[in-house]
């Protein structure tokens, strides 16, 4: 996956200039910062510098991720058409471009984000994101929110790995009263983003949502660690990208896991795919998460017929759609 031509653009004109050894000394401090999950009570996009290397190393797998589990919510609510969109810890606005992406509906976004630097950052890029009306606001997501209308699409993306774990449920009940129809949260594609997405999805289930992907079915989550819930994106990566992360594969994978809630009802996948389809001469081995609220491997050959054409046509991540057999 590539970002929107338009994007991309607007990226590239940001980082026109930078000194590459700076770029890639601030790249390397948010990667630490990330992956060791830090809360410290400093923003990990402190300032223009690391708001830049997020740029060039973070946006394009975030938005991968984001745009993904768009996608898989589009595939189950086909008349969802959403016109306004909220993103709280907004950073650079990466779920604005993802959304704008997944639907030509959207007119109006509003970006919640703590950091004067990114806000920076995101306001200009979003200038490039016609015909949509983007306005950025500064408030801190653990804090009291400013007073914000409800909208069609709320989404939380790479949010909750930064606060703390009993900050998580109040959030969410937040963004639940906030959403108009559809709330979408992403999470990094680790055993503790999957722990993080189930806290939420019990939550919202309590309070009444309907969930729309990835799960087929709203019973708790069959599966158990070390095991867990994640899916994968393969992500293009620029030049400057590989330089600043001293790669030279021009491609990276970008774990994530998601949880998709509605209020309304839409219809539910059979079951999906919760690992890559290990496929040989004549079958095909799926994990699969049915709607009965269970995950079994299925072994699925060529005297299977009909699903065994299904069958090798799926991917990580696919909802099989209908009662599997």
């Amino acid at each position: 996956m590539e970002l929107p031509a338009a994007l991309r653009q607007a990226v590239d004109k940001t980082l026109e200039g930078m000194p590459l050894p700076a770029l890639k000394q601030a790249a390397d401090l948010l990667s630490r910062r990330y992956r060791a999950e830090t809360r410290d009570g400093r923003l990990h996009l402190s300032d223009e510098l690391a708001a830049k290397a997020y740029l060039a190393t973070r946006l394009p797998a975030t938005y991968a991720a984001v745009r993904a589990s768009l996608g898989r919510v589009a595939e189950s609510r086909p008349d969802f058409s959403p016109r306004s969109l909220l993103d709280v810890g907004a950073g650079p606005g990466t779920a604005l471009w993802a959304a704008r992406d997944c639907w030509e509906s959207l007119r109006h976004a509003v970006l919640v984000e703590a950091s004067p630097a990114i806000r920076a950052v995101g306001g200009n890029l979003a200038g490039h994101a016609g015909p949509i009306s983007a306005r950025f606001i500064a408030a801190d997501v653990t804090g009291v929110l400013p007073d914000l209308q409800p909208a069609e699409l709320v989404m939380l993306a790479y949010v909750l790995d930064e606060i703390a774990p009993d900050e998580i449920e109040p959030l969410i009940d937040r963004l639940w009263h906030l959403t108009e129809d559809m709330l979408v949260i992403v999470e990094p594609g680790t055993p503790a983003g999957w722990r993080r997405i189930l806290s939420a999805r019990s939550r919202l289930i309590e309070a009444g949502a309907h969930l729309v992907a990835p799960c087929p079915h709203q019973q708790d989550c069959p599966l158990v660690a070390p095991d867990w819930c994640h899916f994968s994106r393969r992500v293009a990566r620029s030049r400057l990208h590989r330089l600043a992360k001293g790669g030279e594969v021009p491609w990276e994978d970008e774990k994530y896991i998601f949880i998709a809630a509605s209020r309304l009802v839409g219809e539910r996948a059979g079951a999906r795919v919760l690992s890559p389809p290990q496929a040989s001469s004549g079958m095909v081995r799926l994990k699969l998460c049915y709607a009965g609220g269970v995950a079994v491997e299925r072994l699925v050959t060529r005297r299977d017929g009909a699903s065994f054409k299904v069958a090798r046509k799926l991917d990580w991540g696919d909802a099989v759609w209908g009662e599997p057999e």
